[in-house]
């Protein structure tokens, strides 16, 4: 089975619709990001903000997006399915590099994207395929997350509307993309449990985080395991904004993310 990605080329703004097959070539020499869009395994699609806007954003500042329609955890379908859908549309972008013009290959996504994101990676990381950057916006990535701080736990208190992520909505979101109790989550579905030697070799790492949002303790987990296995890992947190804010295209705090993602994919060096 082919994954069906929707190609968005560098500097042109209209993507294309998801064929799976390889388009026409686009400018050499360019950045190129595979990126997965949110919405809990279980929604979510190529037409949201979150991957239109966000795909069409950074091919205009430079980098061409392979955006991938992964199949959810919907009619029966569990991990590793989405995953695998991942690993296999990231092949197939990493195969036809040389056409789409991309001298650099990153992976990304939001939500549970970036899940889907940061365990490819984990994969990967050993392989000559790695990517060159791993970019995770407000990711996932515990099934079972430690309660949040004092300071945070306040934050959410203030603003019930970004309080919505407690740890049984988290738990329920796990067990239906695995099929199984949260507490049996593999580090392939819940890659905040990895050890420091299992990132050993784990690709250089944006996060991007959302300031008030429970979801971003596992976030937090990931990038101090990252940090104590000596990798590369930056984690900023872009202020004023709640969960899913790249969602919402109109505020500020998405311009700003992307900004910074765009600096960073064109940016990278050998």
């Amino acid at each position: 089975m082919t994954t069906p990605i929707r190609i968005y080329p560098a500097t042109e703004p209209a993507g294309s619709k998801p064929t799976g097959s390889a388009p026409a070539p686009a400018t050499p020499q360019r950045p190129g990001l595979v990126w997965l869009h949110g919405g809990g395994f279980a929604g979510g699609d190529l037409d949201m903000p979150e991957a239109d806007h966000v795909a069409r954003t950074l091919a205009a500042a430079g980098i061409t997006v392979a955006s991938v329609d992964y199949r959810l955890a919907v009619d029966g379908i569990h991990f590793p399915v989405p995953l695998d859908d991942v690993l296999a549309a990231w092949a197939q972008v990493w195969a036809q590099r040389a056409q789409l013009g991309i001298d650099h290959l990153a992976i990304g996504g939001a939500s549970a994207g970036a899940n889907l994101a940061a365990a490819a990676a984990l994969q990967l990381a050993d392989a000559a395929t790695a990517p060159d950057l791993v970019v995770l916006a407000y990711p996932t990535l515990l099934a079972v997350q430690p309660a949040p701080g004092a300071a945070l736990r306040a934050a959410l208190d203030a603003d019930p509307a970004a309080d919505r992520f407690g740890p049984a909505v988290v738990r329920g979101m796990y067990e239906n993309y695995l099929g199984t109790p949260a507490e049996e989550a593999p580090v392939a579905a819940a890659p905040a449990l990895a050890t420091a030697a299992d990132l050993h070799a784990y690709p250089r790492t944006l996060i991007v985080d959302a300031e008030v949002d429970e979801l971003s303790v596992s976030a937090e987990v990931f990038a101090q395991t990252l940090r104590d296995a000596g990798r590369d890992i930056g984690l900023v947190v872009q202020a004023g904004t709640d969960h899913g804010f790249l969602n919402r295209p109109e505020r500020p705090g998405a311009a700003d993310a992307l900004a910074l993602i765009a600096e960073r994919l064109n940016g990278l060096t050998t």
